[in-house]
Order: structure tokens, then sequence, then C-alpha cells
């Protein structure tokens, strides 16, 4: 778990010029000025080492897997499916089996919500989710709520960001039969009490799915320890390239549910009577996959593991005080959310101003921040909202970043107040 704030030094001993010299991308100028990257929670930047593995794949062993004898084609599985062995591994899960490769957090839940969401729900039965999730966990369980008369329920939140588990206890009841709540906030950054939340879920046996897109870039994940049934996350948010994620799920439930996509290599046998299909995780895993990404996935998480973590908690949990502080000692920035328990992101807003104005003004300082609602539109709705300005911080920025970012947003307020 996460360290708590009031464990770390003020000031941080990470080395983070050494680390940012694994990061190409970070080298550059935007509208004439050094790039400051804070748009960490849309999608992260990807080392040398990533880099250079999706390289060497289509260099040196590009061809399809399982299904070739030759020399590249045995090579490329071997690379493909120990690319699965890391990611177990990575998330502590039991087996192999039970890591599914996906385009992102997107399709694992949508992967869940169309399998065992269709075959398993029916009129009557509840969905609980929270109010502080991505569409990508809201849109899809409408979408079989719709279909199989379940209904969704919602745990609500405080106007600090921290959701309200008494009212959580009380919505996830005996009609419940699926939890699926964000590990982390990507609008606001909270770390959510998945633990307490999934304790509730078993104690009148429903199922759960945890959303950790935004967690796994920032602490390690057990998801045997967390005992959930579903964990998805997508690559490129933690290092690794786009169009790649995971969904775990416990292997008793994967042996249960349909395949999600027919085609090859989730099958045992076709005839045109009847196809008997595979088992999990290749059931789930329809075509040829994204060979590269798997294996540049696996790249990101071996550099990730490489890393000090204390000190990388340390000097991210460094970034996050500092930042909010700069923050509000401008006098005329809101900052939004302020769980007790976060991760490096920081959603605020400028007084009188629109966030995409702002934001404008910021990108031709060369600083990168995202604008609008983050794909959270009912947390802006709540809070009453158009959007924020949202700074999401990785292991690479600096203080020197963030003193820029104030410089900057110094420049938005005379050209626009």
């Amino acid at each position: 778990m996460p360290v708590s704030p009031s464990d770390i030094p003020v000031v941080s001993a990470f080395d983070v010029e050494q680390i940012r010299k694994d990061f190409p991308i970070l080298h550059q100028t935007v509208n004439g000025k050094p790039l400051v990257y804070f748009d960490n929670g849309a999608t992260s930047q990807k080392p040398r080492q990533v880099i250079q593995a999706m390289v060497d794949y289509y260099e040196r062993y590009n061809a399809n897997i399982h299904r070739g004898v030759h020399h590249l084609s045995q090579k490329a599985t071997s690379a493909y499916e120990q690319a699965r062995e890391t990611l177990r591994s990575f998330l502590g899960a039991a087996s192999a089996d039970q890591i599914i490769f996906t385009k992102g957090t997107t399709e694992g839940i949508n992967l869940v919500a169309q399998t065992w969401g269709r075959n398993y729900l029916k009129e009557g039965d509840e969905i609980v989710i929270t109010a502080m999730e991505h569409h990508a966990n809201i849109v899809p369980w409408q979408m079989v709520a719709e279909e199989t008369g379940a209904v969704l329920k919602v745990i609500p939140m405080s106007t600090a960001g921290v959701l309200d588990l008494e009212a959580a206890a009380a919505i996830i009841g005996v009609r419940t039969r699926l939890v699926s709540v964000v590990h982390v906030s990507n609008a606001l950054g909270t770390i959510n009490p998945v633990q307490e939340i999934i304790a509730l879920a078993k104690k009148t046996g429903a199922l759960t799915l945890i959303d950790g897109a935004q967690a796994v870039p920032h602490f390690k994940v057990d998801v045997q320890a967390l005992d959930c049934d579903f964990y998805v996350f997508s690559a490129h948010k933690l290092f690794g390239p786009t169009g790649m994620g995971v969904l775990y799920g416990k292997a008793d439930i994967l042996a249960q549910i349909p395949p999600y996509q027919g085609g090859g290599d989730m099958i045992r046998e076709v005839s045109f009577e009847r196809t008997t299909y595979n088992e999990p995780p290749l059931k789930f895993e329809a075509g040829t996959p994204n060979i590269e990404g798997a294996i540049s996935m696996a790249a990101a998480v071996q550099y990730w593991l490489g890393l000090d973590h204390q000190a990388v908690q340390e000097h991210e949990l460094d970034l996050l005080h500092y930042g909010t502080e700069k923050l509000k000692e401008t006098g005329f920035i809101r900052i939004v959310g302020e769980a007790p328990e976060k991760v490096p992101v920081i959603s605020f807003l400028m007084d009188g101003a629109h966030p995409y104005d702002v934001g404008f003004i910021l990108d031709k300082e060369g600083i990168a921040v995202r604008t609008g609602h983050h794909c959270a539109q009912p947390i802006m709705d709540f809070l009453q909202i158009p959007g924020t300005l949202r700074a999401s911080f990785a292991f690479y920025n600096t203080r020197a970043e963030i003193d820029r970012m104030i410089d900057a947003l110094h420049l938005a307020k005379k050209m626009l107040l």
C-alpha cells in the first residue's frame, strides 16, 4: 500500500535527473520552451528500455505466435508468454492463466460486462459503482443493465473527494451481484479504500472488479492480498505502450464465463456443426494479439520493478505536497479534491477563467496539463463545475517543473483576468 504522507521526509533524495535520462521525449522544446509534461494521468512517457523492446521485436523476431514451428515464431511465442508470466508476478496472481491480455482497462471492463454480466445478471440484480468512476467503469454497466434488467447503484462521495463508506455498507446488499470500483480516481487522485469495499462485497457474496489504471503506476498491487475477483489496468499509464492492458480474474470465474470474441487461438476444434473453446487465458484472446505490445509492456513492468519504490513514493508525495502548497500560495487557484490519501494528481481551477483557456496558455509556455472533465463527468456535475485543470505527476517530474507551471499560471492570470 502507498506510504502515508506523515511517514515521509519533506524532500526526497531520489535521483530524478538520472531517471530522466531514460526518457528521451522529455528532452525537447514545445513552442520554444523546455517541455514540462504533467499529463501522466492520461498517458505516461516511455523509457528507452521499453522503446528498445519494441524495436528488438520488429528487427529480430517478428512472427506470429502459437501457430508456427519455425524459429522466429517459437521465439516470439516464448517472449509473449514470458510477458504473461512477468505480469503474473507483477500483480501477485497465482497463475499466468489468470492474466488476460486486452487493449486496456476499458476493454477489460467491457469483457467482464459482456461475458459475466450478460450471462449471470438478471432483472432486479444490482451493480454497485462509485461516484468517482471513469466513464469506462460506468457505461459498460449501464449497457448491460439495460439488457438484463439489472439496476445500477452508486456509492456517494464528499466534496473533498472521499467515498462514503457508511453509505457503501448500506448500498451493498443481498441483491448486489457485482461491486466495480476505481482504485485511484483519475480526476482527483483519491486512493480509495478498496480493501474495505471488497470486504463489504464478500459479506453479500458479490463479485468485485477493481479499476487499477491509475494505481499501478504509483504503488504495488497484490491481487491475492486484495482478494478481488477481477483487476484491470492499461500499459500506457505504466510507462508502456498504448493499446495494451491486462485483465486479471480468479481462475474459477474465468473457467465459467463464455468467450468474449470468436476467432483464432480461442478455439480447440472447429467444425460447421460446433466449436469447442480453449481454456483461459486463450479463451479470451481471439485473433493475432498485440505481440510487441505484450513484450514491451513486460519491459515497462521490469523497468518499474527495478526502481526503489520507497524512494519513488517519497519523491512523488513530495511533488504532490509541494505542488499543492505552491498552487495555494498563488491566492487565485482553487484545489478540487483534497482527500487525505492521494497519488500525485492535483485538479484545480483558476477563479474567473475557464480551464481550457488556462490550459491553452500553459501549452504556449511548454507545459502539458489536462483540461476538461477527464472522462469523469459525473464528478464535475456533482461539484457543479465544467471541468478542471489537472496536473498529474510521475517519478520523472521535478519541483523546478512545478515552479515553471506556477509562473505560467501567473502569466495566464494577467492575460485572462
